[in-house]
């Protein structure tokens, strides 16, 4: 692996002057939806174009979606730490635990309910908070997406209709809050969903409207449970990660192409990306009457809330033992998801 790492990292680091600044640099992106999904069609492939358009050609990026470059999805980080890929789009909460503080994103009833509020709310803590745990990367963007909601092949109305249905979470803490709420919470890569879904191994999952027909939810799953209004059950975070020294290698003026839409410019961009096709496709699933669309009641909001409080306390306490503030990053998520909603 490292011997592919730094045969990907030389036509980078190769050249200086006046030479150097003319050459065209092509990176490796690599990702775990097929190329059908919204993120990969609606956000990664414009995202690259503006970069070669604004680099007058000269800074280009290839996406490798579906694991084509091999590994499975939880090893995406770390092929960009290695130097295997040059990006990867990812999810933190594929290694639970290794990147703690992104998690506070990802506790229950803590973000909104639109990715336009979460996304640049995630990115500007991230700004701040992250730079230890990704100290080996170059984190492009982080962010996180819209409200997340549970499919199901049976309705949702209560609480109690939770019990004992095997659930696919997206997370750790999304896992603990289902489990909070009496389901049996199952981790695995979204990927996966459809033949665990086909094959009975799950009862349904908890993924945001945006990746439903990627993955062919609105065809194996009947019942479509939304949680009212913000905050909201949960949200997954992303990573836009790099590879430190192809970054580090780039001539400065395709470096600064890159810095340029990426941050707090890509994480706008993705938040309106899943708002606008989670909206379409919510309509469509409406539409086309195969599956019935619901909302808990606000009532029965409040018992969640109440029911998930645990996990709260939990991550609090679990997060101090790694010398982080679990209380103090609550209330900054919250502020700046307040102050984006506001926006």
């Amino acid at each position: 692996m490292a011997s592919t790492g730094a045969a990907l990292a030389a036509p980078a680091l190769l050249g200086s002057g006046p030479a150097r600044a003319q050459e065209t640099v092509t990176l490796k992106l690599h990702h775990f939806l097929p190329p059908v999904s919204n993120v990969h069609a609606k956000l990664l492939v414009p995202w690259t174009k503006t970069i070669e358009e604004n680099s007058q050609g000269r800074l280009k990026i290839e996406i490798f979606p579906a694991m084509q470059l091999g590994g499975k999805p939880p090893q995406l980080y770390d092929q960009a730490a290695n130097g295997v890929v040059d990006i990867v789009w990812t999810l933190p909460g594929n290694t639970p635990g290794r990147f703690p503080s992104t998690e506070v994103f990802e506790l229950p009833f803590i973000a909104a309910r639109n990715a336009t509020a979460n996304a640049p709310a995630a990115q500007e803590y991230g700004e701040t908070h992250l730079a230890k745990e990704t100290a080996d990367t170059k984190i492009l963007c982080f962010w996180a997406h819209d409200h997340g909601l549970i499919h199901t092949n049976k309705p949702i109305a209560k609480m109690e209709d939770l019990a004992g249905l095997k659930l696919r979470n997206p997370t750790r803490l999304a896992g603990e809050a289902l489990t909070a709420l009496g389901a049996t919470s199952v981790g695995m890569p979204v990927p996966q969903v459809p033949e665990a879904l086909a094959q009975g191994t799950i009862d349904g999952c908890v993924i945001p409207w945006e990746v439903v027909p990627s993955v062919k939810v609105d065809e194996l799953t009947k019942f479509h449970t939304e949680i009212p209004a913000s905050p909201t059950l949960y949200t997954t975070t992303f990573f836009l990660a790099m590879n430190k020294a192809r970054y580090e290698g780039l001539p400065d003026d395709l470096k600064a192409v890159l810095d340029k839409n990426s941050g707090m410019a890509f994480a706008k961009l993705a938040g309106e990306m899943w708002d606008t096709v989670g909206a379409e496709v919510r309509a469509k699933v409406e539409a086309g009457g195969k599956g019935t669309i619901s909302s808990i009641s606000e009532e029965e909001k409040a018992r969640w809330v109440e029911a998930t409080k645990p996990v709260h306390v939990k991550w609090v306490e679990g997060v101090k033992a790694k010398g982080l503030d679990g209380d103090a990053l609550i209330k900054t998520a919250q502020e700046l998801i307040a102050k984006y909603s506001a926006a």
